[in-house]
């Protein structure tokens, strides 16, 4: 996991496969929310790497808005450039009631969505992405883990992992919409981990 001790690694671990355990007869979402960079991708994959086969991944990222949803309104309010509506009826909906769920990506850079594909729900959800605390998603969550980062390593990393052109529009677009987020929605408070990326 990312900057986590092998020690928080396998307490992390433990703490969700005894959470997992008392939960048998449907699935188990763990929702991953966090500053960009902070390490949430590289902490799902950990996840995604222990439970194998009995594991789901699932991206915020793949779940951008329409173009007739990317209004002036739209983007003002925060945690609202995601389609979490549509994230909500094909996926967290179905699922939550152990039932076949869609999965309908957005394709970029052309921006339309993919054809639907029809799955089951896996024992173990992992949600992974920004504005996944979003209020209209969140009571679906068993367990929630939010990943901070100080805004100097954040840069960093996005410089490294983006390069420079790229770092100039997390910093100009992305990053200010997802800090109104964080401080409207406080979705910190309502997480039941919280881990620190150094």
């Amino acid at each position: 996991m990312n900057n986590l001790i092998k020690e928080q690694e396998n307490e992390l671990i433990q703490w969700l496969e005894s959470k997992i355990e008392a939960k048998k007869n449907s699935p188990f979402f763990i929702a991953i929310d966090g500053r960009c960079a902070s390490g949430k991708t590289t902490l799902a994959a950990s996840l995604m790497n222990h439970f194998k086969d009995r594991v789901t991944l699932l991206h915020m990222d793949d779940y951008y808005l329409r173009m007739e949803q990317r209004t002036p309104e739209r983007y003002a309010a925060p945690g609202e450039n995601v389609d979490h509506e549509r994230f909500l009826e094909q996926v967290l909906i179905p699922a939550s009631q152990n039932q076949d769920y869609i999965s309908q990506i957005m394709l970029c850079p052309d921006l339309i969505l993919d054809e639907p594909k029809i799955y089951s729900p896996s024992q173990v959800m992992i949600i992974e992405g920004s504005y996944s605390f979003h209020p209209s998603l969140f009571d679906y969550y068993d367990v929630s883990l939010f990943l901070d980062i100080g805004p100097e390593t954040q840069m960093q990393r996005i410089i490294q992992r983006n390069g420079e052109m790229k770092a100039k529009q997390f910093r100009d677009r992305w990053i200010p919409l997802e800090e109104k987020y964080i401080a409207s929605l406080k979705p910190y408070e309502k997480a039941d981990r919280v881990l620190i990326s150094e």
